[in-house]
């Protein structure tokens, strides 16, 4: 085998190490990924703990914002472990990445409340996912390249596939323990100190894929070049400057990441803050629910990237951002009204129309300015849908076409009138716990938005890594990657929320998601390239067929 820039001939790696390769990455991006993602399973007590607030809805946002903060510094973190990854090899990068994250995700468990230490509380909690961001910036490049340079062309993209599937493994770990944790501590101390418990373990996780990382050796690829002397001396400055790589980063960018990253959050992400929080849905069942799916979903991931490796890596994009543009709104739209019926039933039976002067509702407001942008507010909380009618006059509510009387001054009372008001139409405030046939048909939904993510998804660490040269690989796929995840993937809960928070729909976040899709569809089909794989040929500056350097 020879390495795919044209360097010097390098030995293939033996199955058993290929195997060792692929697990120790794969587990490795698991606890990497839990780290990550905890904080968004424990959203509602982290919020509570550390960003408490008078109003429901900004107390979710700001939790969101820290969450939006966190991949804000995942370019950053690219740049510099791509920088180390590049120069000193792919091994010892993300060791270090690993480490960073595993202490960061401790740190939240060990900060002390906004109760006892008021606002230094939030901004040790901000610097520490600044950390995880930083970290996760150097650990999906480093583990997605490592194993791609270590399997042969023609099963790359399935090898690599189980990179991706062990991105949905955080996630589906963080469920497990959440629900472990819930079940061997009583609610009322899993609420005041047992939410740290999952923070506490990433400790564990830490020295088990430490071990497992120490046990491998160096990307075959790296080494070649290393002994070659061809290690690139600036590879940011490179990636920048290298012939055609302005292109492949923006195609990388809004035609791979940006397309993968917003229905991979809205599948996971949304999916369970729409059921637990618009829906009603009993926290314990819908984690429950995602756990199922997401165990499902794992194995599509796998499967698409063995599928690329027949089709080419555009085809499974293409008709995922296809499929998720026509199924996006139909799939919500039938899990809302499998996991709450009724209150689509009652939204239709009694609509909610608030009118009167300056009616607009801020989220970010600790509290509204007018009287109609507190019933907005209380609306907001409740998760109940309404319109806004007439602009002119004092602030009124109507439901079903009948007045309500609420004094609206009263700020203590009056949500708590309003959802009396409500309840008498036929609103059902309670947690909901649907029917087992309604259970199954909304993991079902979740499953088909799992195939959507990954077939825009499970063939992309074997696309980047073979879009880009060798010595500026782990710099230039992990710039575009993680810009478009960090920014159009980590902040749509926050986007997505104002919008819905701003709108009183339960389903208009979903057009950040669509428009993202849209537009990276429309640079997909332009940009990336068609056919077999192809691997990245130095002497030309494009890429060749797979079979021209298979062994």
């Amino acid at each position: 085998m020879s390495t795919s820039d044209g360097s010097a001939a390098i030995a293939s790696p033996s199955d058993k190490e290929i195997r060792l390769v692929i697990a120790a990455s794969s587990a490795g991006t698991i606890f990497e990924w839990y780290d990550f993602f905890i904080y968004g399973t424990l959203a509602a007590l982290i919020g509570a703990a550390f960003f408490p607030s008078g109003n429901e809805t900004l107390q979710l946002l700001l939790v969101w914002a820290g969450f939006a903060v966190g991949f804000g510094f995942r370019p950053l973190g690219a740049i510099l472990f791509g920088f180390l990854g590049d120069r000193l090899g792919r091994k010892y990068t993300f060791l270090v990445t690993v480490t960073l994250m595993g202490i960061a995700t401790a740190g939240v468990g060990l900060v002390p409340g906004a109760a006892s230490i008021g606002i230094v509380a939030p901004i040790i909690v901000i610097g520490l996912r600044i950390l995880q961001g930083l970290a996760l910036g150097g650990e999906y490049g480093g583990a997605a390249i490592y194993v791609a340079e270590h399997a042969p062309p023609e099963k790359r993209g399935f090898y690599t596939s189980f990179i991706q599937a062990s991105v949905v493994g955080g996630f589906v770990l963080s469920i497990i323990v959440v629900i472990a944790c819930r079940t061997l501590i009583p609610a009322d101390d899993f609420a005041a100190w047992g939410w740290r418990v999952p923070f506490l373990l990433s400790l564990a996780l830490l020295a088990i894929s430490l071990w497992m990382r120490l046990k491998l050796s160096e990307s075959p690829v790296f080494q070649a070049m290393k002994s070659a002397g061809e290690t690139s001396a600036n590879p940011f400055v490179e990636s920048l400057t290298y012939p055609g790589n302005k292109r492949r980063i923006f195609v990388a960018l809004f035609g791979v990441a940006g397309v993968l990253t917003v229905i991979w959050y809205t599948a996971f992400f949304y999916g369970l803050s729409f059921l637990r929080g618009p829906m009603r849905m009993n926290e314990e069942l819908t984690e429950t629910i995602m756990l199922i799916a997401g165990l499902i979903s794992m194995s599509f991931y796998i499967l698409v990237g063995r599928w690329s490796d027949q089709v080419g890596r555009k085809k499974p994009i293409i008709i995922g951002a296809i499929a998720t543009l026509v199924l996006l709104f139909p799939i919500f739209w039938g899990m809302g009204a499998l996991s709450n019926p009724g209150l689509a039933q009652s939204a239709r039976q009694a609509p909610v129309v608030v009118s009167g002067s300056d009616c607009h509702y801020d989220p970010f407001a600790s509290k509204q300015q007018t009287q109609c942008g507190r019933l907005l507010a209380d609306l907001t909380s409740l998760g109940v849908s309404y319109t806004v009618g007439d602009p002119y006059g004092d602030a009124r509510l109507m439901i079903a076409r009948d007045p309500v009387a609420l004094d609206l001054a009263d700020d203590a009372g009056r949500k708590a009138a309003l959802q009396s008001a409500l309840e008498a139409k036929g609103y059902d405030f309670a947690k909901q716990t649907p029917p087992l046939l309604n259970l199954v048909g909304i993991v079902a939904l979740l499953c088909v938005l799992g195939m959507l993510s990954a077939l825009t998804y499970g063939s992309v660490a074997a696309l980047l890594t073979e879009m880009f040269p060798a010595r500026i690989r782990y710099s230039s796929m992990s710039i575009p990657y993680h810009i478009g995840a960090g920014y159009l993937g980590g902040f749509l809960p926050l986007i997505s929320g104002y919008i819905v928070a701003s709108t009183g729909n339960a389903y208009s976040g979903l057009w950040y998601c669509w428009v993202v899709m849209a537009f990276g569809l429309i640079v997909a089909w332009w940009g990336i390239p068609g056919g077999p794989p192809r691997d990245f040929d130095e002497r030309d500056g494009d890429a060749t067929p797979v079979s021209a350097t298979s062994p």
